[in-house]
């Protein structure tokens, strides 16, 4: 795990100088604390490559990047881990391969002699690299398939950028920083900036699972990895439980190797309970496990992992997040670097923070609820599928005896969540999907839009986003097509998101044995039946560790990672929030009506209506403005 970044010049201007990428590389001191490594090249093409360093597997300087092949022909540069690179290395010492360390990303730099950019399709982990060819003079960038390592890249007049994060990127001094408004009206919509795009127009995401190639000032992507929800396999309910859990502890496996402590996120739920009993299981040693609450209980799940660490005997530490928490967020407005408005960023930040006291690398159980269907919402679009299906009649009945339900600002109150059910469950699906996941819906936002920031914005704009992903898998199997939609868009784009910078603002390597590719190929090509049936969500996981995990963690309502921001701003952050959204200079950026952010302000802290996901988004924008713009 590490920070990479890099300078292409095809001008031969001299842009590219050691100064300049240990600039960028500094920015990322976070992300690789153990050492720094520069390698600059100015001939037909100049050429600049910078790494940090954070040490898990060989921890020597042999190790170090930019690292070389045996004719220092290419260089490369390498963020994430290799899982199966000892078996890789075997076959290319076979082959007369040299290697200088024990490294895992060494591989690469091999596998690429061997076979180009096909080289990608052999590696089995988490990545996201690039490659100097000098005798070709092409630049390779590839990412790993779900996309849990960040790319980006910024490509100019002649002049190709590209880093782990946007302060690095930023530090080129290279990047124009024109906003790019409909990201704005993205990020309003989700809460996060679907790549490719990001805050700047300048500036691009490299998608998951894609590769590209810069040569001759031409730039090429192209894409090396597609889930497949549409290849089924026949296998009987007992035999695929056997198989995801082989499946699952092969994966888990693979993830103990390391030259540096260890341990996992622990929630208590279903995935991070089952990834902690693999783990006791394969080692030698006590598990040493990590888990954050709140004083707020309906908030907390402590109980729960405390029950798991109890059950396998781990080694286990647990932390409470207070509202002072957020004396934070002007760090993590700095390492997001685009405005993002998941408000779990707090306690993942902080639980990545404790465990850095104990360990470097920390698994988790991130991507099951993706794979199995455990949230909610695939309930919800599944009972609204067969509402639709009612005779009008009854629907009428029954929408008239959802109205007549209390209202609540509490936003896990069941008849709250039954309304906001009956909102959207006679929409099309891809607008009921929207209206679930969504922060703002087109009425607010039209209500809350200047006239002048509306007219700048593309029509369609977020939808065109969504609809893609449902038009392009419009043949699956429903259930499949929600998950796959998830695996692609908010995965990706958010909670991985989440796990990166929290991690690596901290020093701490995240590794996700569920987000294991072979493992997420032979989950989707199961039948959609094994993992939504009869409303249980994650049917056959529950089967599955209900052998080794107490009842009461398996049926409870998923809790998720969710903040308790609405009682926060009507108490400790009240002034804060004030002070940030209704300021002069925050009004006077032009996007907003003074008087509808007024009323939302209004609403929520008299308690009249909960607005705190759109005022938590309102905030980290404007935030965002002060650390970026100003």
């Amino acid at each position: 795990m590490c920070g990479i970044c890099g300078i292409i010049d095809f001008n031969r201007k001299s842009t590219v100088d050691a100064g300049r990428i240990r600039s960028m590389c500094d920015e990322m001191k976070h992300r690789g604390p153990d050492g720094e490594g520069i390698y600059v090249e100015n001939s037909d093409v100049s050429v600049g490559l910078g790494h940090r360093r954070l040490s898990i597997i060989d921890l020597t300087k042999a190790a170090s990047q930019p690292m070389s092949n045996e004719d220092s022909t290419l260089w490369f540069v390498f963020n994430g881990e290799i899982y199966n690179y000892r078996e890789l290395r075997q076959e290319l010492i076979g082959k007369g391969h040299k290697f200088k360390s024990a490294s895992d990303s060494e591989t690469l730099i091999h596998l690429y002699e061997e076979m180009g950019e096909d080289c990608i399709e052999s590696i089995r982990g988490m990545f996201a690299f690039a490659i100097w060819d000098a005798k070709k003079q092409i630049l390779f960038l590839a990412r790993d398939r779900i996309g849990k390592k960040p790319l980006l890249y910024s490509f100019n007049n002649g002049v190709f950028c590209f880093a782990s994060e946007f302060s690095a990127l930023l530090k080129s001094g290279l990047i124009k920083k024109d906003i790019n408004l409909n990201a704005i009206n993205s990020y309003l919509s989700y809460g996060y900036i679907p790549a490719p795009f990001t805050i700047y127009r300048s500036v691009y995401k490299l998608l998951p699972a894609h590769t590209l190639i810069l040569k001759k000032n031409q730039i090429q992507t192209r894409e090396f990895w597609q889930l497949n929800y549409a290849k089924k396999i026949n296998i009987s309910e007992k035999e695929a439980e056997v198989e995801i859990l082989r499946r699952l502890k092969e994966a888990v496996g693979l993830r103990l190797y390391s030259d540096v402590a260890l341990g996992a996120f622990l929630s208590g739920g279903i995935d991070s309970s089952s990834v902690v009993a693999l783990m006791s299981e394969l080692s030698s040693e006590k598990v040493k496990t990590f888990s954050i609450g709140f004083e707020e209980k309906e908030y907390s799940e402590l109980k729960y992992a405390k029950n798991i660490a109890r059950k396998f005997n781990t080694e286990h530490h647990e932390f409470i997040v207070k509202p002072k928490a957020l004396e934070v967020l002007p760090l993590l407005v700095e390492r997001y670097g685009e405005p993002y408005a998941d408000s779990s960023c707090i306690p993942t930040y902080y639980v990545a923070q404790q465990t850095k006291r104990y360990v470097t690398v920390a698994l988790n159980g991130d991507g099951g609820d993706e794979l199995f269907a455990g949230y909610e919402r695939y309930q919800g679009m599944v009972a609204a599928q067969l509402y639709k299906s009612l005779p009008k009649v009854i629907k009428m009945i029954i929408s008239g005896s959802c109205r007549c339900l209390p209202d609540s600002i509490n936003p896990k109150n069941r008849f709250r969540n039954i309304k906001r059910f009956m909102e959207a469950a006679d929409l099309k699906t891809q607008y009921r999907y929207f209206r679930w996941m969504g922060i703002f819906d087109d009425s607010l936002k039209n209500s809350l839009y200047s006239d002048n920031f509306s007219n700048k914005l593309d029509k369609l704009g977020p939808y065109q986003y969504l609809l893609d992903c449902f038009d392009k898998n419009e043949n699956l199997d429903f259930l499949d097509k929600l998950l796959l939609i998830d695996a692609t868009t908010v995965l990706p784009n958010d909670y991985l998101v989440k796990v990166d910078i929290a991690g690596m603002s901290n020093s701490l390597e995240g590794r996700s044995p569920f987000l294991d590719h072979k493992f997420m190929e032979f989950a989707a090509s199961l039948p959609a039946e094994y993992k939504l049936r009869n409303f249980v969500k994650k049917y056959i996981m529950k089967k599955i560790i209900r052998r080794f995990v107490p009842k009461e963690n398996i049926f409870r309502r998923k809790m998720g990672f969710a903040v308790p921001i609405a009682a926060w701003f009507r108490n400790e952050m009240k002034e804060f929030l004030c002070e940030t959204i209704l300021s002069e200079r925050a009004l006077a950026r032009g996007y907003f009506k003074k008087e509808v952010v007024s009323t939302l302000v209004k609403q929520h802290l008299e308690r009249q209506k909960d607005h705190a996901f759109q005022l938590w988004a309102l905030l980290m924008l404007e935030l965002w403005h002060k650390r970026f713009i100003d």
